[in-house]
């Protein structure tokens, strides 16, 4: 079923007013570059570099000149994405985040800069994994900026997301590009958002990634990886998310 912007959708108010730039708090991190003061630093983050992951160093920014415009305000809704349970780590993935309000705040935008948005395709990855509590998680935790950081200079990942493990050690990830990524553990969760299927391929084969591919089979009890397709209509009108097929 075709997800329509309505304020009712899922049975979830979704704010009858949008923001069409995102939180201060998103656009004034700090850009990890010695010698830039801190408003030359915000207005770098402004103007060209998005933070678009919990990493907020320069090597995890999204350099938005290597997108297209409607890419752009893509990526900036998605700042605002943020899970609506508690237990996004096992629930359905369309139903975990405010994809309502991320596709409103798309919506305002778009009608904002007078763009004509056709329909697109974004890929999404969600990683779905569980990890024994007693795990030490910091080697983890290193193997993944790593490969994040490969994943930015390839180029695509629109966002990449991960939540805190449940009791159990589950948890999820996402990630996107004009298609998206989303990995969980136990009980953690990353997701992510790509622009393009192809963009992903090389993201996610540099050393980093087959590091923590490796760790995952040697310290994971359980994982696994969805693919999925966010469409979004004309001018945003519409949108769903379903799974992705080759």
């Amino acid at each position: 079923m075709w997800k329509l912007l309505s304020y009712f959708s899922f049975g979830r108010a979704t704010p009858t007013s949008t923001p069409t730039s995102p939180p201060a708090e998103s656009r004034s991190r700090d850009v990890g570059q010695e010698g830039l003061s801190v408003e030359d630093a915000q207005e770098i983050v402004e103007e060209r570099l998005l933070v678009a992951s919990p990493y907020t160093t320069r090597p995890h920014l999204l350099d938005l000149t290597t997108l297209t415009q409607s890419q752009i305000l893509l990526a900036r809704a998605l700042t605002i994405l943020t899970p609506v349970t508690h237990a996004y780590a096992t629930s359905p993935y369309i139903d975990s985040f405010n994809w309502d309000a991320v596709l409103t705040f798309l919506a305002a935008a778009i009608k904002s800069e007078t763009l004509h948005w056709k329909e697109q395709h974004f890929y999404i990855v969600v990683f779905r994994s569980q990890v024994p509590p007693s795990t030490d998680r910091s080697h983890l935790a290193e193997l993944d900026k790593a490969a994040h950081v490969e994943a930015m200079r390839s180029g695509g990942l629109l966002k990449y997301w991960f939540g805190t493990p449940d009791v159990e050690g589950r948890n999820v990830a996402t990630c996107k590009q004009l298609i998206l990524s989303l990995t969980l553990e136990q009980s953690d969760s990353v997701e992510g958002v790509w622009r393009r299927r192809e963009d992903a391929a090389p993201g996610s084969s540099g050393e980093g990634h087959k590091a923590a591919m490796r760790a995952t089979v040697k310290m994971y009890s359980e994982w696994n990886i969805e693919r999925l397709k966010l469409v979004v209509k004309e001018n945003a009108g519409q949108w769903n998310i379903i799974p992705w097929a080759d």
